[in-house]
């Protein structure tokens, strides 16, 4: 044991780095302009729909809480992953402490969020994954809970988590199999086979999913086919998609951190199914098997971004667990010695690289990746916006026009509902939303805002309005020019909300590229 002053002082420090990566985060979220995804979802926080095409509702309702108390600015919208970010820490932290009663794997737990780009910077960039991380994560720690206690109520916790989990995203449903090994697996499965709490836990889930449930059947299942495209399409073996997913992670989790992780959780894996240890199966499958289905997929389909990002933190847990296992188990000197250096070396590498990507987007003028960057690809819309205003004071007009929902989401972020903005085609995405204007938009002029080449679209062929060319304006980042946009006068026509399903004007873009070609009737 520790004396009580040599453990508090790993503590101390611990929360002295995380406070410190929290005000980066919170100066990140204030400072760096939405993202087009981002206000994508600010969109939806203003709506009162059960659920979305694109995804469940969790994610309005976080940057709903945050705009709450912040206002419709960056940082109310980002808010809500600063607090999942930190929320998660904390559950992380108490599943590791439960598991090894040892400071120092409670402090690596913590810190290797940290030291992951995904988690010390991006976890203030709000997207599903985050409002969903701190969910799944607590469905884990309930299910810790009831490894140590045995009480059968721990799994009402764990179905009420996993419900809200799927209220965020729906790759959740990816740590199912870690849950059923976790139920199966091990020598009491027949004690929680025999009694009600599993069933009930999963009746809880679903309860909570209802909303979502309960859209889909009042839109012919649209989610839940747009979402199904990921698991279907296949474009065959592409070897670029496949690095394109191993690169991310070694990005995103950390060129040091990713095999320090997948090292700890194939041991913990190893470790659990030998011995049938409850906690050890659930936390190495709930990341090997997400892991390896996202490694299959890439062979044919590029792997989102943050696709893989829910898993990743149970990763830590059973990392930072390994390493107290480690000693425990009588593993060699040698062994113990150099999975210390190499996490730790982990820990302060990952934390130097995140703060110095911070410091290249808030600070540094200079754009080193050209077109590719993830952050300067989606930047500039403000001159979009600026120019779009000053075409609405020449021509009078009342409304603005766009083809895609990525210029749709930053026209309506930008001006705020000065002015309504509408997607004139894909009004699949749009179902159940609120009136957008329709008294500011019938019988009155608009301006078409949009990138080409989008202005020269089939689409234009069922679209009986009269079109007078404004312009161009260029969407730059850092001296680089991003992207073109085509600035039209509108007039003799009023968009329709609501075309019919067979229209092209309602399908919406699979997310696999092409158009959606079914009739949604």
């Amino acid at each position: 044991m520790l004396p009580a002053g040599a453990a508090r002082r790993p503590l101390v420090m611990a929360a002295a780095i995380i406070a410190a990566m929290t005000l980066l985060r919170i100066v990140y979220a204030s400072a760096i302009e939405l993202r087009t995804d981002e206000a994508y979802y600010w969109t939806w926080s203003q709506e009162t729909a059960l659920s979305f095409l694109d995804h469940p509702p969790g994610i309005a309702w976080l940057i709903r809480f945050g705009t709450a108390i912040f206002g419709d600015t960056t940082l109310g919208v980002r808010f809500g992953g600063i607090v999942a970010m930190l929320v998660t820490q904390l559950l992380l932290a108490d599943i590791v402490r439960r598991l090894t009663h040892d400071v120092r794997a409670v402090v690596l737990a913590v810190l290797m969020p940290e030291a992951a780009l995904y988690y010390g910077l991006l976890m203030a960039k709000v997207a599903p994954d985050v409002a969903m991380i701190p969910f799944a994560v607590a469905m884990m720690w309930c299910l810790v809970r009831l490894a140590q206690g045995g009480d059968g109520r721990w799994w009402l916790a764990a179905g009420l988590f996993a419900g809200l989990a799927m209220l965020s995203k729906f790759t959740v449903i990816m740590f199912a199999p870690a849950v059923a090994a976790f139920l199966l697996v091990p020598d009491w499965r027949w004690r929680w086979l025999r009694s009600p709490y599993p069933y009930l836990a999963v009746l809880i889930a679903i309860a909570v999913f209802s909303p979502v449930l309960i859209w889909n059947v009042q839109h012919d299942w649209a989610a839940i086919r747009f979402q199904g495209v990921r698991a279907t399409t296949s474009y065959g073996i592409s070897l670029r998609t496949f690095g394109d997913y191993i690169g991310l992670q070694f990005g995103l989790v950390g060129f040091v951190m990713l095999p320090v992780v997948l090292t700890g959780v194939v041991l913990t894996a190893w470790r659990g199914y030998s011995t049938r240890e409850p906690v050890a199966i659930l936390l190495s499958t709930a990341v090997l098997v997400p892991f390896l289905y996202f490694l299959g997929k890439s062979l044919t389909l590029r792997v989102g971004d943050t696709w893989p990002m829910f898993m990743w933190p149970v990763g830590f847990a059973a990392a930072a667990v390994n390493l107290t296992m480690l000693s425990r188990e009588k593993w060699s000197a040698r062994m113990i010695r150099s999975s210390l250096f190499w996490v730790n070396t982990a820990v302060v590498s990952g934390t130097a690289f995140v703060v110095i990507v911070f410091l290249y987007y808030v600070a540094a003028p200079w754009n080193l990746l050209g077109k590719i960057d993830p952050i300067g690809a989606e930047s500039g819309y403000e001159q979009v916006a600026a120019r779009a205003q000053a075409a609405l004071d020449e021509t009078g007009a009342t409304w603005i026009a766009t083809t895609d929902y990525r210029t749709y989401a930053m026209m309506r972020w930008l001006f705020r509902g000065r002015v309504p903005v509408i997607e004139i085609n894909e009004r699949g995405r749009f179902q159940d939303f609120r009136d957008p204007g329709m008294d500011r938009i019938k019988g009155h002029v608009g301006i078409y805002v949009g990138r080409e080449p989008d202005n020269r679209s089939s689409l234009w062929e069922n679209i009986p309005a009269k079109r007078e060319p404004l312009g161009q304006v260029e969407r730059r980042w850092r001296g680089l020019v991003m992207d073109t946009y085509t600035l039209e006068k509108l007039t003799g026509w009023t968009p329709e909300l609501s075309p019919p399903k067979d229209s092209p004007l309602f399908r919406w873009r699979v997310l696999a590229g092409e158009f959606e070609r079914r009739t949604l009737a």
